[in-house]
C-alpha cells in the first residue's frame, strides 16, 4: 500500500471538498434557473418537443438582457451619469470640420403635441416623443464624456459595444450547438442503443415527489412514441418500390418550384410595400387621417407580418404531400420558412439602404446620401426595427386572444356541429412558433446598433411571449398525435438561430462600413462611415504595434492564415473519420462476441437436455 505524504492528502482532500462544491453550487443553480418548474411541466404534459421550443425562449431571454447590459454599461450609462450630474463629468461636442449645413439639418416631428392619437402612434413608430430619446441612434449627438483623468470615446465604444454583442452572441450560440450536436451524434448512432436506455435506464430513482413521477413518465411515454413513429417512417421508406420512389421525388421537386415561386412574390411584395411607405412617409400629417397614417407608418411591418402568416400555412400543406419523417418535417418546414422570415428583413433593410443612398432628382454628392429624405437615416432604419419588433408582438398577442381562444370554446362548446368537429382543436405548431422568435431576435441584432434600447424590448417581448405562449398551449391546444424527439430540436433551433445572426451581420456590415454616416446626428458626423472611428483609433498605437496591426489585417497574413485553418479542419474532418471506423469495428466485435456467447449458451442447453435424456 502507498504511502501518501501530507501534502498529497491535502491535495486529494481539497479536491475533493471542491468536487462537493461545485456538486452543491449546481444544484443550487438548477433550483434558480429561470421558469424551471413551468418548462418541466410542459416537458410532462405536452413531451419534449415543445418543452425544447420554451427552453429556446428562455435562452433568448438572457441573451436578449446579456446584450442590453453590454450596451448600457458600454454606451448608455457614462451619458447617463454625465446627464444627471451624477460623476463630475462633462460632454465633449462634436467639432464642426467643414460640413456643409444643409447636411446638418434634422428637423424632429412635434405633432405629438397636437393630435390625441399622436402619442398612440408615437409609441407604435418610435417617432415623435420617442425619436430624441435614449431609445434611438440620433439621440447620442456626443463626441465622448470627459472625466477627470481621461476621455471617454464614445464613437469608439459605440461601435465596440456592437461588435461586442455579435460576437458574444456568436460565441454563445456555437457553444449551445455543439453540446446539442455531441447528444445529437450519440443518440443517432444506434436506435436499438436509445430504446434500451429510455426503457432500462431512463428512469430518474432520485424522484421521490408523485406528480414529477408522473411528469417523467409521461415525458419518457412521449420520447417511445416518438422513436416508434419514426421507425415506422423508416420501414415505409425502405419498402417502397422504384417506381413509388420515382414518384416522390418528382413531386417534391415540383412542389419545391412552387416554394420558391412563393418566396419570390413575397420578396417582391415587400419591396414594393417599403418604396410606397418611404415615398409617402414625408407627407404632412395635417392631411392624413388616423388609419391613413398608421397604415403608411406600417404598410412594410403589415406586408412582411402578413407573408410571415401566410407562407408557413402553405408550406405546411405542401410538406404533408412529400412524405417525410416528423422530424425531418419540422426541420425541413424550419428551413423554408427561415428563408421567409429572415430574407424578408434583409430585403427591407436593403430596399432601405438603397433609397437611402439613391437621391432621385438631386445630387448625393454633396453628403453622400439622400439627406432630404433621410437627414438622420440610422434612427430611421431604427424606426423601422423597432415597428417591426411592436407589431410583431402586437400579432402574436392578438392571434391569442382573439383566434386561439374563441376557437377552443367553439370546438368545446359547439362540439356536435361538423363544422367545428372538422376545424377541431388546435395544436401547437413548432416551426411556426421558433421562426416567430428567431425571426424577433434577428430584428434585435440588426435593430440594435440603430436603436440601443431594442434588446430590452426585446426581451420584455420575450417574457410576454412565454407566458401568453404557455397559457395558450395549456388551456387551447392538445399534444400532437404525431410525436417528435427534443435532442435533434435543441441543435436545430440554434442552428436556425445561427443563420438568423449571420444574416444579421450582412446588412449590418454594409451599412457600417459602406454607407456614409449622417452628418445631422449621432457620434459618427465627422467621419464619413461608421467604421472609420477604428482606423483613426489605430492611428494612435505606437509605430510597432500599429504595423502588428496592419499585418496581421493584411492579405498576406489572412491567405495564410486561411490556408492553414483549412489543413487543421481537414485533419479533425479526417481524424472524425477514423474514429468513426473504429467505433463501427468495435460495436462489429461487440454484435460478434454476442452471437458466440448466445452460440455457446445454445450448445450448453442442448448438451444439458441431452445429458438429461440419458439419464432419464
Amino acid at each position: 500500500m502507498k504511502y501518501l505524504s501530507e501534502w498529497d492528502q491535502w491535495k486529494r482532500c481539497s479536491s475533493k471538498s471542491w468536487e462537493r462544491f461545485v456538486e452543491k453550487a449546481r444544484e443550487m443553480t438548477a433550483h434558480l434557473e429561470l421558469w424551471r418548474k413551468d418548462i418541466r411541466s410542459i416537458e410532462g404534459k405536452f413531451g419534449t418537443g415543445i418543452q425544447s421550443y420554451f427552453s429556446f425562449l428562455r435562452f433568448l431571454v438572457l441573451l436578449n438582457l446579456v446584450i442590453f447590459l453590454i450596451i448600457f454599461m458600454v454606451v448608455l450609462l457614462p451619458v447617463l451619469l454625465t446627464r444627471y450630474k451624477i460623476t463630475n463629468s462633462s460632454f465633449v461636442l462634436i467639432p464642426s470640420e467643414g460640413a456643409d449645413i444643409q447636411c446638418t439639418v434634422y428637423p424632429i416631428s412635434s405633432s405629438g403635441l397636437i393630435y390625441f392619437y399622436s402619442y398612440i402612434i408615437d409609441l407604435l413608430s418610435g417617432t415623435g416623443f420617442l425619436e430624441d430619446t435614449c431609445l434611438f441612434y440620433g439621440h447620442y449627438t456626443i463626441d465622448g464624456v470627459k472625466f477627470q483623468n481621461f476621455i471617454y470615446d464614445l464613437p469608439l465604444a459605440y461601435v465596440l459595444s456592437t461588435v461586442a454583442y455579435l460576437a458574444l452572441s456568436l460565441l454563445w450560440i456555437v457553444k449551445r450547438s455543439v453540446e446539442g450536436f455531441k447528444s445529437n451524434l450519440i443518440r443517432s448512432e444506434e436506435h436499438f442503443q436509445s430504446y434500451c436506455n429510455k426503457i432500462f435506464a431512463g428512469w430518474d430513482f432520485c424522484i421521490t415527489s408523485r406528480s414529477v413521477a408522473d411528469l417523467k413518465h409521461s415525458s419518457l411515454r412521449y420520447e417511445l412514441r416518438a422513436d416508434l413513429e419514426e421507425e415506422r417512417i423508416r420501414q415505409k421508406i425502405a419498402e417502397r418500390t422504384s417506381e413509388e420512389t420515382i414518384r416522390i421525388y418528382s413531386l417534391r421537386l415540383f412542389l419545391n418550384c412552387i416554394v420558391l415561386a412563393v418566396l419570390a412574390a413575397c420578396f417582391y411584395a415587400i419591396y414594393r410595400a417599403t418604396i410606397f411607405s418611404q415615398e409617402h412617409m414625408k407627407k404632412e400629417i395635417d392631411k392624413m387621417v388616423f388609419g391613413e397614417n398608421l397604415l403608411i407608418l406600417y404598410l412594410p411591418s403589415i406586408v412582411i407580418t402578413l407573408a410571415n402568416f401566410i407562407t408557413p400555412i402553405i408550406f405546411a400543406k405542401i410538406i404533408h404531400y412529400e412524405d417525410y419523417s416528423p422530424g425531418f418535417e419540422i426541420r425541413l418546414t424550419i428551413l423554408r420558412c427561415v428563408f421567409m422570415r429572415l430574407a424578408t428583413i434583409c430585403v427591407l433593410v436593403f430596399t432601405l439602404d438603397s433609397k437611402i443612398t439613391s437621391c432621385d432628382n438631386y445630387p448625393c454628392e454633396l453628403c453622400g446620401y439622400n439627406q432630404k429624405l433621410y437627414p438622420c437615416w440610422e434612427t430611421q432604419v431604427g424606426q423601422e426595427m423597432y415597428k417591426l419588433m411592436i407589431f410583431d408582438l402586437i400579432i402574436i398577442l392578438a392571434v391569442t386572444l382573439f383566434v386561439d381562444f374563441p376557437r377552443k370554446i367553439l370546438v368545446t362548446y359547439c362540439s356536435s356541429w361538423k363544422l367545428f368537429q372538422c376545424w377541431g382543436q388546435q395544436e401547437f405548431a413548432i416551426p411556426d412558433n421558433v421562426l416567430g422568435i428567431v425571426y424577433g431576435q434577428t430584428i434585435c441584432w440588426i435593430g440594435a446598433f440603430f436603436s440601443p434600447l431594442l434588446p430590452a424590448v426585446a426581451t420584455l417581448k420575450f417574457i410576454i411571449i412565454f407566458y401568453v405562449k404557455e397559457i395558450s398551449l395549456l388551456y387551447t391546444c392538445k399534444p400532437s398525435p404525431r410525436q417528435f424527439r427534443a435532442s435533434n430540436s435543441n441543435f436545430f433551433f440554434l442552428l436556425v438561430l445561427l443563420i438568423g445572426l449571420c444574416l444579421a451581420i450582412i446588412p449590418l456590415t454594409i451599412s457600417i462600413a459602406r454607407i456614409p454616416s449622417s452628418k445631422a446626428c449621432g457620434p459618427f458626423t465627422n467621419f464619413n462611415t461608421t467604421w472609420e472611428v477604428v482606423p483613426k483609433m489605430v492611428s494612435t498605437f505606437p509605430s510597432s504595434l500599429q504595423s502588428l496591426v496592419h499585418g496581421v489585417t493584411s492579405e498576406a497574413f489572412a491567405v495564410p492564415f486561411f490556408m492553414i485553418l483549412c489543413l487543421v479542419m481537414f485533419y479533425f474532418i479526417a481524424l472524425a473519420g477514423a474514429h468513426k471506423r473504429v467505433v463501427v469495428q468495435l460495436r462489429e466485435q461487440l454484435s460478434l462476441e454476442s452471437r458466440d456467447k448466445r452460440y455457446l449458451i445454445q450448445k450448453l442447453t442442448e448438451a444439458q437436455r441431452d445429458m438429461r435424456n440419458r439419464l432419464d
